[in-house]
């Protein structure tokens, strides 16, 4: 038995020993959003560093947490703090809890990440959803021999992000008087912010937000045959005129002001869920 199929087996019987209902939806917070996981009615959380072959974040704004509950009537499982491949992760051990998910028996994935915005009509604080991704400057976390317990050796990627899901995501937007833009989320490895010449490349290759997480993780989900709805919240501009230096402390603080509304778009969401 592959090493991966095994590790993903045992850490799903240990959890299972310990939660016996079957999470149907599940969530990854970004940097700033843990905050989200206040409006879960938990149910179990668990520290990363307890959970069999789990990694254990390491960057400020992310918790730590397995948090198993219930969102407006769904059994939910949500990572309270994501890994990276700039914290020295493998893109399999970036991507392992999306697996664990897929195990645990999750059909639709929502994803958040802090991004920095490239498209000039963005304001810090907005809100995008995702239509579609850029991935060629990541590691994809599919290289290496293909495990058939996974999913296919070439899936498909012409729709990560379910259509049905951003349309009922931006039907909840307006309903609630929320902004809500939409556009291409450019995947980078970081840990560095990008330089002025990066963000307009990004801009010019039709990326309207940037950012260090969420598409291993997609690539992931839609291998395994999950359905995804990502929403970005801009913490930064990328192309601006003025001087300024971007701090990891001035994303938290926007992810965190921003949080209300991606708190009342997610949990919407997951109640008209099947």
């Amino acid at each position: 038995m592959n090493n991966i199929i095994r590790q993903l087996e045992e850490t799903t019987a240990w959890l299972r020993a310990r939660y016996t209902q079957t999470p149907t939806v599940g969530i990854v917070l970004g940097s700033g959003l843990g905050n989200f996981a206040t409006h879960i009615k938990a149910e179990l959380e668990i520290p990363y560093e307890e959970i069999p072959h789990f990694p254990v974040s390491t960057v400020e704004g992310h918790h730590g947490r397995l948090i198993f509950g219930e969102v407006n009537g769904k059994k939910v499982v949500a990572m309270a703090g994501r890994f990276h491949f700039y914290e020295g992760y493998t893109p399999e051990q970036v991507v392992f809890p999306i697996r664990l998910m897929k195990f645990l028996g999750v059909q639709q994935v929502l994803i958040s990440n802090a991004a920095g915005g490239v498209n000039p009509a963005f304001a810090v604080g907005d809100l995008m959803v995702i239509t579609d991704h850029i991935s060629f400057a990541i590691i994809n976390p599919l290289l290496g021999k293909n495990e058939k317990e996974l999913g296919p050796r070439f899936p498909d990627m012409s729709e990560p992000y379910n259509k049905g899901l951003v349309k009922q995501l931006k039907e909840i937007a307006a309903a609630n008087n929320i902004k809500l833009q939409q556009g291409v989320y450019f995947g980078v490895t970081g840990p560095t912010f990008e330089t002025r010449a990066e963000y307009l490349l990004i801009h010019r290759l039709g990326g309207d937000a940037v950012g260090m997480s969420t598409v291993q993780e997609v690539i992931a989900a839609i291998h395994t045959g999950m359905q995804v709805v990502a929403v970005s919240v801009i913490t930064d501009l990328g192309i601006r005129e003025e001087d300024n230096v971007i701090t990891h402390e001035e994303v938290l603080e926007a992810a965190a002001a921003a949080e209300p509304k991606l708190t009342t778009l997610f949990t919407e969401l997951i109640g008209k869920l099947p």
